[in-house]
């Protein structure tokens, strides 16, 4: 093997560790987007189901409408 063929081969790897760098780096981010993004879900879906809740007691209050015969 030549010289130059080992210096491609040493570029070429130094590339891919930069992009694999580059890489860990997307990856982290967007974990730490998915972990956000799944919190604000949860929490939202707590507070629909407090609505609901809410809503559900104020139709029980409601007065019973009775049909007519």
């Amino acid at each position: 093997m030549s010289a130059a063929q080992i210096e491609q081969i040493a570029e070429r790897v130094e590339r891919l560790l930069v992009r694999y760098e580059e890489l860990q780096r997307t990856n982290a981010l967007l974990t730490q987007q998915v972990e956000v993004l799944t919190h604000e879900r949860d929490s939202l879906k707590s507070r629909l189901s407090a609505a609901r809740a809410r809503v559900d007691a104020l139709l029980e209050r409601l007065p019973e409408i009775k049909s007519p015969a």
